[in-house]
């Protein structure tokens, strides 16, 4: 049994750094606490220096009883949420500074993002749900850190809706037990096709609810436009991100690894789910005035276009790089945006932003290169993402998937450019609400939209490290 503890460094580093950050910043002056984000960054970062290391000696395993594996998919989630997570930190420090709650803020993200990362490298569905309850309940109080009517609201909605799916979610975990007799994947995927075709069916609608959650995908939606409209610009960019890096790859590795053999017509499902989700969130932002609620509905679109790869887990070779690469390309696009959405905190409707080329070029330059990469402009990572991800539901046999993801990306070029078209109008007689919130807030936005350009220019080299068998 291998219970290599050094083969948990990203994880652990992430949680040793939440509890050694609560305890000093008990003890530290209001003016001082920026020390703590200073450790969260230095966590992301010798996790990403692990992650690196371990991809580099190409050294595979499975731990604690099979429970988490380590292979491309875990390793390039922990890149992805790392990440992201060093990028939420940054654009949240100028927002949070001097804040009497700064050190619970950030430790509160260290530890949603610890779970983020146990849900990407469960290979069973205990640990699947323990990593699923430490990434929502941090989530959850995020929301509410303003504690304003709005964010209150919005926690409400967030722990009342992830609550109930995530019971429901249990419950599935507890029928599949039932009919697999067992909790493992390598497992499950011995006795769920000799088990009832019924009982599979609801225990893996019942997982797949509390998944649905977590990504913010149709039904299972919601909550998102009110949780991003109503928390802070830092808390909505997380909401939108990271939650979707980790339940997109566990409900990846679940389909994949214990129910390929299931007689359960699962991949149909998910394609159906997709096409949803992508269309219902296009339609939905058409005629959004709001900046944050416009990213809201955007990024139920593109879960419906990163569950095509879900949908093709089992029939194309292509899926699993697809959505990795995929993931990490909206990762930085979508926080590019919001990056910037943060970095402006006068500016909340679209028409807000009129002037905004000519008194803030820079910022005006990322939010078009991260705008137009979420519709899938060359050559943002974003547009070799979908590239991949409608040649996989080709390649599964969903062309008629592929066809209508296109018709969606074609269509959701309206909404994106309605908020361009302010940024590069004169700005007229309209108050100037483009103060920026501070430098590092703005220095993540460049660096986010850049990362998204130059991921699409080096795609070609990157999509190789994405391809590589999944471990039982």
């Amino acid at each position: 049994m291998n219970e290599n503890v050094a083969a948990l460094v990203p994880e652990t580093a992430l949680v040793a750094a939440a509890v050694c950050g609560l305890l000093a910043g008990s003890w530290l002056p209001r003016r001082r606490q920026w020390a703590i984000a200073v450790l969260a960054a230095a966590a992301c970062v010798t996790g990403l220096v692990a992650t690196a290391l371990t991809m580099a000696t190409g050294r595979e395993q499975a731990v604690f009883s099979h429970t988490f594996v380590i292979d491309t998919a875990t390793d390039a989630g922990r890149l992805t949420v790392l990440s992201a997570l060093l990028l939420i930190v940054a654009m949240s420090s100028d927002a949070v500074r001097g804040h009497k709650r700064e050190t619970e803020f950030h430790v509160l993200l260290l530890l949603t993002g610890a779970g983020t990362l146990v849900m990407v490298g469960a290979n069973d569905l205990l640990t699947l749900f323990a990593g699923y309850l430490l990434a929502s309940l941090p989530g959850y109080v995020l929301a509410a850190f303003a504690k304003d009517a709005a964010g209150t609201e919005a926690a409400l909605k967030y722990y009342l809706f992830g609550a109930l799916l995530g019971t429901t979610m249990l419950a599935g975990i507890a029928l599949l037990y039932g009919a697999g007799g067992a909790t493992l994947y390598g497992q499950l995927r011995i006795g769920l096709p000799t088990a009832g075709y019924g009982l599979v069916a609801v225990g893996l609608v019942a997982v797949l609810a509390g998944l649905l959650f977590k990504i913010g995908a149709v039904p299972a939606h919601f909550w998102v436009p009110d949780v991003t409209q109503g928390a802070t610009a830092p808390v909505a960019a997380y909401v939108t991100t990271l939650p979707k890096i980790g339940g997109l790859i566990a409900g990846y590795r679940l389909l994949h690894q214990a129910l390929p053999l299931s007689e359960v017509n699962w991949p149909l499902l998910l394609a159906v789910l997709a096409a949803v989700s992508m269309t219902w969130g296009n339609l939905a932002a058409f005629f959004q005035t709001s900046a944050k609620r416009l990213l809201a509905y955007s990024t139920i679109s593109q879960v419906g276009y990163l569950l095509m790869a879900l949908a093709v887990a089992t029939r194309s070779d292509l899926a699993q790089r697809s959505l990795l690469f995929y993931l990490a390309a909206y990762a930085l696009t979508n926080l590019g945006a919001f990056a910037v959405v943060t970095a402006l905190p006068d500016a909340r409707s679209l028409e807000d932003y009129r002037g905004l080329a000519r008194h803030r070029p820079g910022l005006a330059a990322v939010l078009l290169v991260c705008l137009l990469g979420l519709v899938g402009t060359p050559p943002t990572g974003v547009f070799l993402g979908k590239l991949e991800v409608f040649s996989a539901a080709v390649d599964g046999g969903h062309t008629w998937l592929a066809a209508l993801a296109v018709a969606n990306t074609v269509a959701s070029l309206f909404y994106y450019l309605r908020w361009l078209a302010p940024v590069f109008r004169p700005p007229g007689d309209t108050p100037d609400r483009h103060a920026l919130a501070g430098a590092l807030t703005a220095g993540t936005a460049y660096t986010a939209g850049a990362a998204s350009l130059l991921l699409g220019l080096v795609g070609g080299a990157v999509l190789p490290l994405m391809t590589g068998p999944l471990l039982r």
